[in-house]
């Protein structure tokens, strides 16, 4: 691990404590993309392509979009949405960060990817179970454990009856503490999707040892 990416990985932590401590927990992230100046280097999650471990599970099943309507949920500056895209998807993606998505939306301006600043608590009401696939990767884990539940039963609420969730995160056992951001979401925590009416359907666990506090991921699959 090069020390410049421990100093953003440090500095992306100490920026959401300091607006944890205002109050304000959702507020360091359009900070951050700001502080950023245009460069993806200072963002740990702007990796300027779709997320690896989605990708592979989207390869190894073939995934098509066949023009269904698609959600990415705290798309970021659009990777993820780019790749839905390219797969064929109708694809709506927003992030609370105003910064990102006025960046995703350059990046991807020669696309109907249809970006859009909102809050996952609260969204446009036209979106409640609008969508037959919802994509959510690491969104949630950087939340306060204390928002945890309230911010499953949002992502839940976009799900379309018949339609699919897939749920990206870095994940801990049960009983295993977690005391930094971002935080592991252990499997009873994610429990949570399936009380708000959706069903599991896969689950799959990674290994991963290229960062520097390794996690297993886990890809996780939902049906309404």
């Amino acid at each position: 691990m090069s020390e410049h990416e421990y100093d953003k990985r440090a500095r992306t932590r100490e920026l959401a404590a300091e607006f944890i401590e205002r109050g304000d927990p959702l507020g360091w992230f359009d900070a951050l993309y700001r502080e950023s100046g245009g460069d993806t280097g200072k963002i740990p999650w702007a990796d300027m392509e779709p997320n690896r471990f989605f990708r592979a599970y989207a390869d190894r099943i073939s995934l098509k979009g066949n023009g269904r309507k698609a959600l990415v949920v705290g798309c970021g500056l659009g990777d993820d949405a780019k790749f839905l895209h390219d797969l064929g998807f109708e694809v709506t993606a927003f992030d609370i960060s105003p910064t990102a998505i006025d960046w995703a939306r350059r990046v991807y301006g020669d696309t109907d990817i249809q970006f859009e600043t909102a809050d996952l608590f609260q969204p446009f009401r036209g979106w409640l179970g609008a969508f037959s696939f919802v994509l959510e990767i690491y969104t949630i884990q950087p939340l306060p454990i204390e928002m945890r539940e309230s911010a499953i039963d949002a992502v839940s609420a976009f799900v379309a009856p018949g339609g699919e969730l897939i749920v990206v995160t870095r994940g801990r056992e049960d009983d295993e503490e977690t005391d930094r951001l971002p935080w592991p979401i252990s499997r009873k925590e994610l429990s949570r999707f399936e009380a708000n009416g959706l069903t599991q359907t896969d689950f799959e666990v990674i290994p991963d040892d290229t960062d520097d506090e390794p996690a297993p991921r886990f890809v996780v699959v939902y049906r309404h």
